[in-house]
């Protein structure tokens, strides 16, 4: 060990996942697209956006975030 106080990155290489949504859903990520621009006076594309609302949600389900927890103690 050398010392270093900070862990070892993660892996950080992209992975591409195409998907197909419904129109409504669509809509309503350009809605919130126009709705961060208002916000922080920048525009953003939805196909960047995205990956931070889907891990904004994970971040934010108790219920999920309890399982995986739990999960990992089931399999320590």
């Amino acid at each position: 060990m050398s010392g270093i106080r900070l862990a070892k990155l993660p892996d950080r290489t992209p992975i591409k996942l195409t998907i197909s949504i419904n129109p409504e859903l669509s809509r309503a990520l350009a809605r919130y697209a126009q709705f961060y621009q208002t916000a922080y006076r920048q525009e953003v594309a939805v196909a960047e956006l995205v990956p931070a609302i889907a891990q904004a949600f994970l971040e934010s389900d108790k219920a999920f975030i309890r399982w995986c927890r739990e999960a990992i103690d089931r399999n320590a």
